[in-house]
């Protein structure tokens, strides 16, 4: 499993959110203004991020999807010095960096198309765009037409059949992982990017990091096409980005329910190899609290989107309940600057910290992050599912309605414990008990490691939770281990206990938040000597 799979990424407009000209004149001098991401790394942290995936950072016109140069850092956002310097920092801090990869066009200022309007037909990259000819003129005016992408022409297609485009944006990928050592592309536009030439990428980009991720953007269309072993390893969900807000503005969970289970049912979902790249709003579409009827639903759509099939994203700001609408046909209130103290006073500081323990609870229950989904019950306004991975259960129910709700389902565990209240529920006979309160949300499981081993697992509260290297353990099942050491995971950063078995030598490794936790009633392991 790669660190992709566990992922918890965060999204940034640069341009935006720093603030910078709308357009780049090309005589400006460089400004740092990216380097505000520094002050954002306890941010980061808090909410347990892994990756910051960037948008256009490259040197382009206006809007950083018009490049001029995939090997320059925009210098209405620092330089490549600077760039690397921060890329240091988030890796420093076991954050890793995704950038997008503008291929499907550039901008009219990009050297290569200059070339063409200088030289005519004698240009050596004629053959770099698409369906460029000389039988015509452009809407600016160019002695030539070429295909714009979605009839703009400020943004001109590539010929991505081109020999010399391709190795001009691999050389580009090459530079970017040996400077900036990035750990993945999100594509821009990525249907209507030829296959070969994604095939071409991942080989390539495989090749020179075997965990880089590649994510592409696809709104419509069957997902396998563009993520499979040959291409890319995930895709926008876009398909569950509208169910996960209209199912609670139109009170139907059947609506995200059905999505989710023809992508990830037990029986037979179509996207069940693919670890779909899940949001629920970016740079493109309005904000979540502007799409929201009731933001007391803001908590909930978190909460699924945490929870469901896939790897969740947060787009910034949103996570403090930060309001934006497409108006006047421009995305700019999509893409606002915003400063992390005026977030930290005058934003949604609930939801803020409802996101915060999210990000705890999906890092420590591994079932939650690439475990099998389960429907288990579901109401116009109730859903209950599971996520079950080895021995863990997890169960998560979510209450959209404005009323109490009695939620009843029958596990096979003893105790239960709601991990956002620390509250127990009520078993009787195999049967779970508890009243939902309005608008609620639940992840409910068998042992509360959130709340009752904080942050730092190394702080013990007894001697029987106490890790001991060479200590001796006893499986409730009865079976008697040497604790060898605690590791990490490489790719997870997730905690492992490697133990030793006195019986027959075989060694093991689990979660450490299994090795301290419950079975039922009782402690999976306990220290013997």
């Amino acid at each position: 499993m790669n660190w992709y799979d566990n992922a918890i990424i965060y999204h940034i407009y640069p341009l935006g959110f720093c603030g910078a000209p709308k357009f780049n004149d090309g005589i400006e001098d460089v400004t740092y203004r990216l380097d505000k991401i520094l002050e954002w790394i306890p941010h980061l942290k808090e909410m347990n991020v892994d990756a910051v995936y960037f948008g256009p950072v490259f040197e382009s016109v206006e809007h950083g999807y018009d490049t001029i140069d995939y090997k320059k850092i925009d210098r209405r956002l620092g330089d490549n010095n600077s760039f690397r310097f921060i890329c240091d920092r988030l890796h420093e801090n076991g954050i890793r960096i995704i950038l997008d990869g503008v291929f499907n066009h550039v901008g009219r200022r990009f050297p290569q198309f200059m070339d063409v309007q200088e030289k005519g037909q004698s240009s050596e990259f004629c053959g770099w765009f698409q369906n460029l000819n000389f039988g015509g003129s452009s809407p600016y005016g160019d002695p030539f037409w070429y295909e714009g992408w979605n009839g703009h022409y400020n943004l001109v297609k590539l010929n991505l059949r081109n020999p010399g485009v391709c190795d001009h944006i691999i050389d580009a990928i090459d530079y970017w992982i040996e400077s900036f050592d990035i750990d993945g592309i999100r594509f821009d536009a990525a249907d209507c990017i030829d296959f070969d030439f994604f095939k071409r990428i991942r080989s390539f980009c495989k090749g020179r990091k075997p965990d880089f991720w590649l994510v592409g953007e696809i709104i419509h269309g069957d997902y396998n096409r563009w993520a499979n072993p040959e291409m890319l390893d995930s895709v926008t969900n876009y398909e569950c980005y509208k169910g996960l807000w209209s199912s609670h503005n139109d009170k139907n969970y059947f609506e995200i329910d059905y999505s989710i289970n023809r992508q990830s049912g037990a029986n037979g979902g179509i996207y069940r190899n693919i670890n779909l790249y899940n949001f629920v709003d970016n740079h493109d579409v309005n904000r979540l609290a502007s799409t929201l009827h009731n933001n007391a639903h803001l908590p909930l759509v978190y909460t699924l989107m945490y929870t469901m099939p896939g790897i969740p994203s947060i787009y910034y700001g949103s996570e403090y309940g930060v309001e934006g609408r497409k108006e006047n046909n421009t995305d700019d209130n999509l893409r606002p600057c915003l400063h992390l103290n005026d977030l930290s006073e005058h934003g949604n500081k609930s939801l803020y910290n409802h996101i915060v323990k999210l990000g705890r609870i999906y890092r420590a229950y591994p079932a939650l992050r690439t475990g099998n989904y389960e429907r288990i019950m579901i109401t116009n306004q109730q859903l209950l599912f599971k996520k079950t991975q080895g021995e863990q259960t997890v169960y998560v129910a979510l209450n959209l309605a404005d009323y109490e709700y009695d939620l009843s389902f029958q596990t096979h565990m003893t105790g239960l414990v709601d991990v956002f209240t620390a509250e127990p529920l009520r078993i009787e006979n195999g049967n779970a008990n508890v009243r939902m309160r309005p608008y609620t949300a639940m992840i409910i499981v068998a042992d509360d490691i959130v709340n009752t081993e904080p942050e730092e697992a190394e702080i013990v509260k007894d001697e029987d939770t106490e890790l001991v290297i060479g200590g001796k353990y006893r499986h409730f099942k009865g079976g008697e281990y040497e604790l060898l050491a605690v590791a990490r995971h490489s790719e997870t950063m997730e905690e492992l206990v490697v133990y030793k078995s006195l019986k027959d030598g075989e060694v093991w490794a689990r979660p450490k938040s299994m090795f301290i936790g419950k079975a039922g009633d009782a402690r999976r392991f306990t220290k013997i000597g």
